[in-house]
């Protein structure tokens, strides 16, 4: 069975309390469920991991190309906009990666226009609140089956 890692990053674990008006209600738990629940719909593994720390996402990324999972979903949040340590670990990956945002990043902040991973990433799906990692989970399994 194909293997899909979803990273979630900074400040995740807060979803259902922290802004609703952008995020929604929904909670970190609930996204994952979900996630998995479409996963076995759609003949794939679906492993969830979220941190506040950037070096334990860097490992995480890591033990992906180690284990040589078949894609990678991200969603790194405010890291996606300034962390190049992190961008250097999915550099690594050989493997299609999705970014994803709940809320629509070009729709924000100036600062949160930049995404350091976009010339990496497969594509970019953002704007969909929680339908944008449904999306993602697609994406992610059409890459695979189209490499």
């Amino acid at each position: 069975m194909k293997k899909i890692v979803m990273l979630h990053g900074i400040n995740h674990n807060m979803f259902g309390k922290r802004d609703p008006a952008q995020y929604g209600t929904v909670t970190l738990m609930e996204i994952d469920e979900g996630l998995q629940k479409l996963g076995e719909e759609l003949g794939v593994e679906v492993e969830c991991f979220q941190t506040n720390f950037e070096g334990e996402m860097c490992e995480r990324i890591h033990q992906a190309y180690e284990e040589r999972n078949d894609a990678v979903i991200i969603n790194a949040g405010a890291w996606t906009h300034y962390s190049y340590g992190i961008r250097d670990a999915l550099a690594i990956l050989e493997v299609p990666i999705i970014e994803i945002h709940m809320s629509n990043i070009h729709a924000r902040e100036p600062f949160r226009h930049q995404s350091v991973f976009a010339e990496i990433a497969k594509g970019q799906i953002c704007g969909f609140g929680i339908d944008s990692y449904f999306l993602g989970l697609r994406a992610a399994v059409a890459a695979i089956e189209n490499k």
